[in-house]
């Protein structure tokens, strides 16, 4: 790519919403760890649903600026849908970007569509990634149905998709998303040194009041059907039932919530359920947990699991999406079926009962991950992408 180097290649990289999860942790690491190899990105968010929580304080904290495009919502609104398109469209005329890269489903529709919508100024190169998909797990047969066409078509229009994981990969070519061919597998990075440092777990046993031995099972997220939250208090009552002194914490908050503590009383186990809301410092909670249980129905790249096994946490999880490609079954956790509450209380209490075995599990775990998942790995791998995109349309860094 000739002259790359003599000007910043400008970055619109657009994101549904930067709410708690691993896409916003993902973005703004990209764009402020692509900045200094030359790249000046513009991040553009749409706004929150209702009672969700922010991690707009992340890329303040990396000193990412962000473009709010308030129209772009979480649900379908054809009005509002059509104002962030041409919200979109104004500002791709406005910034000129060598690179449109979208991130999650909502975005990657409203900006590729702008992107088309903008004639002379659309960008030379167009990147859509996958963080998961919503084409399975979320909505009934015929918006599913719609939803794949709808990406199916994006998908022409993109000169790479791009998939967390294979597995992410793989499902989205068997729903004929795009041939294999078009996409490209780039790994999550995490912080996970300012995400999962050092902390004193004891701290929180004695602040909420939990005795040293009590096996701590944990899990961090969202209170979404998606995420199947009713499975983890099923699971900790089978796991109590066995005999295990056992106690969930639940670190997040959602729309479900009301209803979880409900069926916390109904189960019998409230006084073992610690339902802590959303908190901005996580490594604490994940300190303190002895095991970390994710029961989804459908996962991209988990982040919590991920910053879970890079504190020597092990985890069981559904064998769903892109979570095999980070938790190894009998090696740095378990996998389970998906709805096998049994399965999941049994493996961990073969953790409860065997402590040694999970802190070996927990350190293959944290060796793997903070590896692998490295903010400095993926944005190598993104520079790597971008440039040779770039060179493929013979595109430098002026416009």
């Amino acid at each position: 790519m000739s002259g790359a180097g003599s000007e910043s290649i400008r970055v619109l990289r657009v994101i549904a919403r930067l709410n708690m999860g691993g896409p916003a942790i993902h973005v703004a690491s990209l764009a402020a760890g692509l900045e200094p190899r030359g790249y000046r990105t513009t991040l553009v968010a749409g706004s929150l649903a209702r009672g969700e929580d922010s991690m707009a304080f992340l890329a303040d904290r990396l000193g990412v600026s962000v473009v709010a495009v308030p129209e772009m919502e979480r649900e379908v609104s054809p009005l509002n849908d059509a104002r962030a398109v041409r919200r979109l469209a104004s500002l791709i005329d406005a910034v000129r970007p060598h690179i449109l890269h979208t991130h999650t489903a909502k975005a990657g529709a409203l900006a590729r569509a702008a992107a088309i919508l903008a004639g002379r100024s659309r960008p030379p190169v167009v990147v859509h990634t996958f963080h998961g998909h919503v084409l399975k797990g979320y909505f009934g047969p015929g918006r599913a149905a719609f939803f794949r066409l709808v990406e199916s078509v994006l998908a022409t229009r993109s000169d790479v998709l791009v998939a967390v994981s294979p597995e992410v990969r793989d499902e989205l070519v068997a729903l004929g998303v795009a041939p294999r061919s078009k996409f490209a597998v780039v790994h999550l990075g995490v912080p996970l040194e300012d995400r999962v440092g050092s902390a004193a777990a004891l701290d929180l046993r004695r602040a909420y009041g939990i005795p040293e031995r009590t096996f701590v099972v944990g899990w961090v997220g969202r209170m979404t059907a998606v995420k199947d939250t009713g499975a983890l208090l099923r699971i900790l009552a089978s796991l109590r039932d066995r005999g295990v002194d056992a106690a969930l914490c639940m670190v997040g908050d959602g729309p479900e919530r009301d209803g979880l503590e409900g069926l916390a009383h109904e189960l019998g186990i409230a006084r073992s359920v610690y339902f802590v809301g959303y908190q901005t410092e996580v490594a604490p909670y994940y300190e303190l947990f002895d095991a970390f249980l994710l029961p989804s129905v459908n996962e991209g790249t988990p982040v919590s699991a991920i910053e879970a096994l890079a504190s020597g946490t092990p985890v069981v999880a559904n064998r769903v999406g892109g979570v095999p490609d980070v938790v190894r079954d009998g090696i740095d956790g378990f996998l389970v079926e998906p709805g096998d509450i049994e399965a999941a209380a049994d493996r961990l209490a073969r953790l409860a009962d065997d402590r040694e075995r999970a802190r070996e599990m927990g350190v293959s775990g944290r060796e793997r991950v903070r590896r692998r998942y490295a903010v400095e790995r993926l944005v190598d791998d993104v520079d790597r992408l971008y440039r040779s995109l770039l060179e493929a349309k013979g595109v430098n860094g002026r416009r």
